[in-house]
């Protein structure tokens, strides 16, 4: 496992072989990270890491600039590796010992990109009830993103309100949601009208 880009690109890291974890593939986080840098600065994101195993997407982020970042994974072996790497490397990543569900409930932060990598093996309405936690409680900021990595044949995310898009590599999948942004031109003429109306009055 390596990072692929950013101040500690190059750098391997080893997680423990005893971990229970599926770690993301370089090859599909790179395309990941190419499509978010397009669409972000990374400086200074507020980023939540799902389901966060080895801490894998967080160094990512980490590297690139983004700042705080959360890390939430049930196995405390998970969280303790992830504690030691960002230890290591200096980064700051918080790593929380977590039902996933239960975080979600009780969070009142918003996010700039929330990424969850669930087991594959989760029911549909196991997924589904991830995305409708983060909407629900509206823990992502109104231009954030919210990317739910899952297998290519079983789980189908795109019936989910605020799907945008989903890019596959191999077996996995990388669903994207988001607000929709509304048109700033328009809100601009109708606040000129609202005034104008008030005038004539």
């Amino acid at each position: 496992m390596r990072i692929v880009s950013g101040k500690f690109k190059g750098r391997r890291i080893s997680p423990p072989k005893n971990l229970p974890v599926r770690p993301t593939t370089d090859l599909s986080k790179e395309a990941l990270f190419n499509i978010l840098n397009h669409q972000f600065s990374f400086h200074e994101l507020n980023v939540l890491d799902l389901f966060a195993g080895t801490g894998n997407i967080s160094y990512e982020f980490a590297s690139r600039g983004a700042e705080p970042i959360t890390c939430v994974d049930t196995d405390l072996g998970c969280v303790n590796f992830i504690k030691k790497t960002a230890q290591e490397f200096d980064m700051d990543i918080t790593a929380i010992k977590s039902d996933v569900y239960k975080f979600l409930e009780r969070s009142k932060v918003k996010y700039d990109i929330i990424f969850a990598d669930p087991p594959y093996g989760f029911s549909q309405e196991e997924f589904d009830k991830i995305y409708q936690l983060i909407f629900d409680n509206e823990l992502l900021q109104d231009d954030g993103l919210l990317i739910i990595e899952h297998s290519a044949g079983q789980t189908k995310m795109e019936h989910l309100e605020h799907f945008s898009n989903s890019r596959k590599y191999g077996g996995s999948v990388f669903s994207f949601f988001e607000y929709e942004q509304e048109e700033t031109d328009e809100d601009d003429d109708d606040f000129e009208d609202d005034d104008y109306n008030n005038e004539e009055e």
